[in-house]
């Protein structure tokens, strides 16, 4: 019975992930087209980064909560993970926009940049998906019996 209730489980997990998954390839995609859009008509990395993680966000979230995890989870952390991986995405892409300035063709700074924003996101990926897992959308622990909740009268 417990060899069933592991393959249960695993499954539940590997559902979770593919739901994940799919999920933020919906915002990737949304994210990266923004992005270089952006950066291909002129606009600074760091304009272009707050542009895409704002297009990506509105759908992650929303996939996340109801198709994901099915629940609507805890909005602080969420906020600080999403906004840490902004700030993350915005000081390297700020930093490879920095880095590629000598090259004159824009195509590749355009090309280098976005791919540095996308690379951020692929590590920030699973560390993602575990702070989503454990602290946003956590299953709420099972409430105590009664019983063991009220004190003995002595």
């Amino acid at each position: 019975m417990r060899v069933l209730t592991k393959l249960r489980s695993r499954r539940g997990r590997w559902l979770l992930w593919a739901k994940y998954s799919a999920s933020s390839v919906v915002a990737t995609v949304v994210s990266q087209l923004a992005f270089a859009l952006c950066y291909w008509f002129g606009a600074p990395a760091l304009v272009a980064t707050l542009v895409a993680w704002l297009a990506g966000a509105v759908p992650n979230y929303v996939l996340n909560r109801r198709y994901t995890w099915g629940r609507s989870g805890q909005k602080l952390p969420y906020t600080i993970i999403v906004i840490g991986s902004a700030v993350t995405a915005a000081l390297v892409t700020s930093l490879t926009d920095h880095l590629v300035q000598p090259i004159e063709s824009h195509a590749w700074k355009t090309l280098l940049v976005t791919g540095s924003y996308f690379g951020t996101y692929a590590v920030l990926f699973i560390v993602k998906f575990v702070l989503f897992d454990r602290l946003v959308f956590a299953k709420p622990a099972p409430a105590a019996p009664a019983e063991a909740r009220t004190p003995v009268a002595t």
